[in-house]
């Protein structure tokens, strides 16, 4: 099964606008890339989730700004958790 994002909620923050969503890293997958809704994402929070046991911390791998479409990011294989995005 391959890496998968999904948004689950739209709002504001001040001047941004703010997205959350879930990512699921399944099976021997590392990672995605995840897409915020975003046009431009200036920042990115990774939690993992329930039964999801990291070894390490999941990480981001692109420089900020950076595309909203395609958020790279970096898990132990199999793990799920949330993300909440900002940019606009």
């Amino acid at each position: 099964m391959a890496f998968s994002s999904t948004i689950t909620s739209y709002g504001k923050s001040g001047d941004k606008i703010v997205t959350r969503g879930t990512f699921s890293a399944s099976g021997s997958e590392t990672g995605g890339d995840i897409n915020t809704g975003l046009t431009v994402c200036e920042f990115i929070a990774l939690t993992p989730s329930g039964a999801s046991v990291a070894a390490d911390q999941c990480t981001v791998n692109e420089t900020f700004p950076c595309d909203g479409s395609a958020v790279t990011i970096v898990t132990t294989a199999g793990v799920d958790g949330y993300w909440r995005a900002e940019g606009y």
